[in-house]
């Protein structure tokens, strides 16, 4: 089934608004480590496409993933900051994307890892909340740490 580019980015959308709201977000993890793709927008300076970890807002839309490829999978809870701070740093630093939201037909988003901090950042804002950091003091200092480096 076609998804077209604006449902993709909905999905998108409502991912930042619920993880938000929830403080959690999923991945499909097995005894190797988490379920990975790999890009249909973006190349690495050789030529192949960037990798990507897939993360869900929902336990059940992570579930209806584990198939095929992902089959020996299973859901697992990610705290939002911890999420922020150790998985979007890190995969910046590893050069990987995170899609967002992946359907069973492996159709989602592909957003860049500082790009979806500050989108983060702007909806907890927008609700009032802030979040306890191990390596942030508050929601500021994580965005202005961020900015600094996509400056």
């Amino acid at each position: 089934m076609f998804q077209n580019h604006i449902t993709v980015k909905n999905r998108h959308k409502k991912f930042i608004k619920t993880v938000c709201e929830t403080e959690i977000v999923y991945g499909l993890k097995n005894k190797d480590g988490f379920a990975t793709s790999s890009s249909v927008h973006y190349d690495d300076e050789n030529g192949e496409p960037v990798g990507m970890i897939c993360f869900w807002a929902e336990k059940a839309r992570a579930k209806s993933c584990i198939k095929d490829g992902w089959k020996n999978y299973d859901p697992t809870e990610i705290p939002l900051s911890e999420f922020m701070e150790n998985w979007c740093v890190g995969m910046e630093n590893d050069g990987l994307l995170i899609g967002t939201q992946f359907d069973q037909n492996m159709f989602g988003f592909e957003a860049e890892p500082l790009e979806l901090i500050i989108d983060l950042l702007a909806e907890l804002k927008s609700i009032g909340k802030d979040l306890n950091f191990r390596k942030f003091n508050g929601i500021k200092d994580l965005e202005t740490q961020v900015k600094e480096v996509m400056e």
